[in-house]
């Protein structure tokens, strides 16, 4: 048999054999490489919203157990209703007393902002640390829209919001002092998980899933001057039938300290609500949609 040699004395025959054992490791490698970022960043996640559960503690120990008010508003004194929960700098203040701003009230507990946004969000904001040093004043350099813009991150930070539960007689009520408080969660910060937000009709035409978190089959709805990025894939068709939900494993934390993880099918749906007693939502079809909750948020 014809043996043709190359270099260092192999074969082709075996130089082959040699490329298809290095192809069948390769392929074997890349997806366990994948997994283990999946799981560095789902660590680092978690470390995230433990350190923003903390931060937001040591505010309240600072402040007679009052947690800072909530930015994720719009309006001012008496004509002003609930934003989504994503809010890192709101629109405007609610009164003059207040802060539009998370960093004006927690920068000094949370001297990096990227504790505020999600490693498995598919773009970093580009100006997040620029809107954390300017706090009040962040207006972003390139919008020509309002006075002083708003800035959307990709947590959802609950405590003093109130938002509405469609299949409840009562409105969620985020924690408004450290500890137990009857009718109100426990519930400090969660990934974003989604339906129906508006930005992601506008790229798809039907109603969407979304998340921070990274899920099969996920698209990137793009960021905007004043908004973060996360990911999306349709939840429905045209003849409006809804979808089941990705599975993603998701992260929640509480005023105790504790950090949860959870899936996408333990949550409970909430709309933002359009009074500031939590009683009147968004209409289906607008606005920033569907926020799931984690179920231990209610217990």
């Amino acid at each position: 048999m014809l043996r043709v040699r190359i270099d260092r004395g192999f074969t082709l025959i075996e130089l082959l054999i040699v490329m298809a054992v290095i192809s069948v490791l390769v392929g074997l490698l890349i997806p366990a490489a994948q997994e283990v970022r999946r799981q560095s960043r789902a660590v680092q996640g978690g470390n995230n919203q433990r350190q923003i559960v903390t931060s937001v503690n040591i505010f309240a120990i600072d402040h007679r157990d009052w947690y800072p008010p909530s930015v994720a508003t719009i309006g001012t004194t008496w004509d002003w209703h609930w934003q989504e929960p994503m809010m890192i700098v709101g629109f405007n203040k609610r009164d003059p007393q207040g802060h539009r701003s998370l960093a004006a009230y927690l920068r000094r507990y949370i001297p990096d902002p990227d504790s505020l946004f999600c490693p498995n969000a598919p773009q970093r904001y580009p100006h997040l640390q620029e809107a954390w040093d300017a706090g009040d004043e962040w207006d972003h350099p390139g919008a020509m829209t309002l006075p002083l813009d708003p800035l959307i991150g990709t947590y959802c930070f609950y405590w003093n919001y109130v938002g509405y539960l469609p299949d409840r007689p009562y409105p969620f009520v985020g924690p408004r002092r450290a500890g137990a408080a009857k009718g109100q969660s426990a519930l400090l910060v969660s990934d974003y998980f989604g339906f129906d937000h508006w930005r992601s009709r506008e790229m798809f035409a039907v109603a969407c899933y979304g998340s921070c978190d990274h899920f099969d089959d996920a698209d990137v709805t793009g960021g905007t001057e004043v908004s973060s990025s996360y990911w999306s894939r349709p939840g429905q068709d045209e003849q409006l039938h809804r979808y089941p939900p990705p599975e993603i494993q998701l992260r929640a934390g509480y005023s105790d300290g504790h950090i949860e993880t959870y899936g996408t099918e333990e949550v409970i749906e909430m709309k933002v609500s359009l009074t500031a007693d939590g009683t009147l939502p968004y209409p289906d079809g607008v606005g920033p949609g569907t926020f799931f909750l984690p179920g231990e948020s209610l217990r």
